[in-house]
C-alpha cells in the first residue's frame, strides 16, 4: 500500500523522491491545450460545457497526482509516454508537490463555483487567468512558479529544482543579456505598438474570398 500511494519515485543517486520534469512539463502543454481553447469557448461564445468537463477532468488529474501517487495521474503518463526517448530531468518531488496543491485548491474552486453552484464572475475568471498562466510557465519555460514560492517559503528544502536554479551559481556567457539585446527587445516592442497605430483600421476590415463568387463581386 505504501508503494501505491506515493509522492515522487527513488531514482539511484538522488536522496529524495524525484519526478521526470519532462513528462510534467508535456502533461502541463496538454492540459494548457485543454484549458485555453475551453475558456476560450467560455469568454468568446459564452459556451461554457467544455470548460465545465475541462474542469473536472483537470481537478481528477491532479488529486491523483496529490492525493495517490503522480505515476497513476492519466496525463503524467501520456506525457511520459510522449517523452520516453529523452533523457529524464529529475526534479525534488516536494516542491511540485507544495505546486500542485495550489491547483488542486484553486481547481476544487472552480468546481464548486463553475460545475456546482452553474456561475461565472471574476473570481472563476480570475482563477481560470492563474491556472493558464501556471500551465504556461510550466510547459513553455520550464518555469514552475508554484515551485519558486515553495523555495522562498521552505528555502533550505528546494532540492532538485528544474534547470537548477535552486542552486546559487553564476551565469554562462550564453546566458547573458547586452544592453544591445534589450534595447532590440523594446525596440521591437515599440515597432508592434506602432504598426497597431498605423494599420489598425486596414487590418480590421473583413477580408475577402480568393477564389470564388465573393471575389468576383469584390472586383466588380
Amino acid at each position: 500500500m505504501k508503494k501505491f500511494i506515493k509522492f515522487g519515485e527513488d531514482v539511484e543517486g538522488y536522496s529524495i523522491p524525484v519526478l521526470n520534469e519532462r513528462e510534467i512539463r508535456a502533461a502541463a502543454g496538454i492540459l494548457f491545450l485543454m484549458m485555453f481553447i475551453s475558456i476560450q469557448a467560455a469568454a468568446t461564445r459564452g459556451e461554457f460545457l467544455m470548460l465545465k468537463y475541462a474542469i473536472v477532468i483537470f481537478l481528477t488529474d491532479i488529486a491523483i497526482r496529490v492525493l495517490v501517487n503522480p505515476k497513476f495521474a492519466p496525463f503524467l503518463i501520456i506525457g511520459r509516454l510522449i517523452v520516453r526517448n529523452q533523457v529524464p530531468e529529475y526534479v525534488g518531488a516536494q516542491q511540485k508537490k507544495f505546486a500542485w496543491i495550489i491547483g488542486f485548491i484553486l481547481a476544487l474552486i472552480m468546481l464548486v463555483l463553475q460545475v456546482i453552484v452553474n456561475s461565472y464572475g471574476p473570481i472563476t475568471g480570475m482563477i481560470c487567468m492563474i491556472c493558464l498562466i501556471f500551465l504556461f510557465f510550466e510547459s513553455v519555460f520550464g518555469i514552475c512558479i508554484g515551485c519558486k514560492v515553495y523555495s522562498w517559503i521552505y528555502k533550505e528544502k528546494a532540492q532538485y529544482c528544474p534547470g537548477e536554479v535552486c542552486d546559487v551559481k553564476a551565469r554562462q556567457d550564453i546566458q547573458k543579456t547586452s544592453g544591445l539585446q534589450l534595447l532590440i527587445v523594446l525596440g521591437f516592442i515599440a515597432y508592434i505598438v506602432l504598426t497597431v497605430y498605423l494599420f489598425d483600421d486596414n487590418f480590421r476590415q473583413q477580408p475577402f474570398l480568393l477564389f470564388g463568387s465573393e471575389q468576383v463581386a469584390h472586383t466588380k
